[in-house]
């Protein structure tokens, strides 16, 4: 397969470097046919690929989470990307060949192919395998002539067409697989972008879909004639409201040991008594007015940094790793420092990397953040944690998987 997908790949890259433009019209809509077909092919094999990682546990064994974290680490995937590529796969590999079969062939889009797989899901608590088929042969067929969401809105009544008999009976377990369906694709994105700013995009389920619009509607009115906000300006400030409230309330969870907690970095000018820009421990950048209004209403917590930026004392609370040594920590990793993932530091436990019970001190050269499953498989694997010589942590992956053992590094905390 390897040296069958490199031949494919050099044929691309001759038409890569094909000029289209000497193509006349029906020459060029046919290779345009043609490329997407073969899109749709090479995207059959790519699931029949992600289907042997998953069942093998390759993800895990490299030391990844889930394969989902493991194929955004590979391919450069978010992460619900590439649940949903898992899930069609699994669905391909379990249910109903045909659908596979018109992907391989071309004759479906992935999108396409999706839809497919939900319908016949949905049918499936009524329909028998015959049924079944005729089904995904109906849709197959109506793929040629619709795109995947109208395709998806035929799909509802495809009983009608192949079975009509049990239509209506299958009209409440419709609604189930949607609501389950609305469940598995739930997910919130916060991608960080080069500005400092925040890119916040996801899909809610019906119910927290819900509760969001309850909690922000109320405060997107006007708050006055002069008020020229737009209407996108105004649900933004809103949900910055609701954040307050809910911090306000001192019922979040704690995040390792501290009280849920906005963490600022600055600098303090003790001649002119001012504070100038700051740095969130998210790596977000915040002008120095932000700085000196979030500080009216904040409790000072002093932290002492080297001229490249290496926190050198955050003093000294409790003898384990919490208070001002966490948040030292915090600044310092930024998140969970394992190679590849993604995980913030509310979710992070602080990891001796020589263990107290074998003599480790409790400081700040001796501790790196962990997520939970990361923490577990350091402790379990032969995978071994240092700092480098900018104190910053680097990971030694076993022989087996890089014989030559190059320390690797996280950079999905990187400010910069």
């Amino acid at each position: 397969m390897v040296e069958e997908l490199a031949q494919a790949d050099d044929a691309i890259s001759a038409c890569v470097d094909a000029p289209a433009w000497p193509l006349p019209d029906h020459d060029l809509i046919a290779a345009l046919d043609a490329a997407h077909r073969l899109q749709q092919r090479l995207a059959a094999v790519t699931l029949t690929l992600i289907r042997e990682v998953d069942g093998r546990g390759t993800a895990r064994t490299q030391g990844a989470s889930s394969t989902a974290v493991w194929l955004r680490e590979r391919l450069r995937l978010t992460v619900p990307a590439a649940r949903r590529l898992i899930d069609l796969a699994a669905a391909l590999d379990t249910g109903n060949p045909g659908i596979r079969q018109a992907l391989a062939d071309g004759a479906v889009s992935l999108d396409q192919a999706r839809v497919i797989v939900d319908t016949i899901d949905t049918m499936s608590a009524s329909a028998d395998t015959e049924t079944a088929d005729n089904a995904v042969a109906v849709l197959v067929g109506w793929a040629a002539q619709f795109d995947p969401t109208h395709l998806r809105k035929l799909g509802t009544r495809i009983l009608d067409h192949v079975a009509p008999d049990i239509a209506d009976a299958t009209a409440e377990a419709a609604l189930d697989a949607e609501a389950r369906r609305a469940a598995r694709d739930r997910h919130l994105t916060l991608s960080e972008q080069t500005d400092g700013r925040l890119r916040l995009t996801g899909t809610l389920d019906p119910e927290t879909a819900g509760l969001l619009r309850a909690a922000i509607d109320p405060l997107t009115a006007p708050s006055g004639a002069d008020d020229s906000r737009s209407p996108g300006q105004r649900r933004h400030d809103a949900l910055a409201d609701v954040c307050r409230l809910a911090l306000r309330t001192g019922e979040l969870p704690d995040g390792g040991g501290d009280a849920a907690q906005i963490v600022i970095t600055t600098n303090y000018d003790a001649l002119t008594r001012q504070l100038s820009a700051g740095t969130l421990d998210l790596g977000l950048r915040l002008t120095a007015e932000t700085v000196r209004r979030l500080a009216c209403d904040a409790t000072i917590l002093p932290t002492v940094l080297g001229g490249a930026g290496q926190v050198l004392d955050v003093g000294r609370q409790r003898r384990l790793i919490t208070g001002p040594l966490r948040r030292a920590l915090v600044l310092r990793d930024r998140g969970c420092a394992f190679p590849g993932c993604d995980r913030p530091p509310r979710w992070c436990d602080a990891h001796h990397i020589h263990h107290w019970a074998d003599g480790g001190p409790t400081n700040l050269h001796n501790a790196v953040l962990l997520c939970g499953h990361h923490h577990r498989h350091l402790h379990h694997s032969d995978w071994t944690v240092r700092l480098g010589d900018d104190n910053h942590p680097e990971f030694i992956p076993p022989a087996w998987l890089d014989p030559d053992q190059l320390p690797r590094r996280n950079h999905y905390h990187r400010r910069t």
